[in-house]
């Protein structure tokens, strides 16, 4: 672990005590440090965007598109030939 930290560059970020202690609480927990659980939140929180974007996308097909998708006869098209 010692290598691991002597690569990286460190920052110092601002929060209120309430903030960190919460972080804090919720990495021991997890049995991480707090730097590797705040990595993990990020990592959520990116997947979370990603999620909310696929929704978006989802939200916006019109029923002609859907219609389109779910038929299998497309996707044969695409599907990969057997010898």
């Amino acid at each position: 672990m010692m290598a691991y930290t002597l690569s990286m560059t460190m920052t110092t970020i601002k929060v209120t005590m309430e903030t960190r202690d919460r972080l804090k609480s919720q990495a021991e927990a997890a049995g991480l440090t707090l730097g590797q659980h705040l990595e993990r939140l990020a990592r959520l929180g990116a997947r979370e965007a990603r999620r909310t974007a696929m929704r978006d996308t989802l939200a916006r097909v019109t029923p002609e598109e859907w219609e389109d998708y779910s038929d299998p006869h497309e996707w044969d098209a695409y599907a990969p030939r057997s010898e």
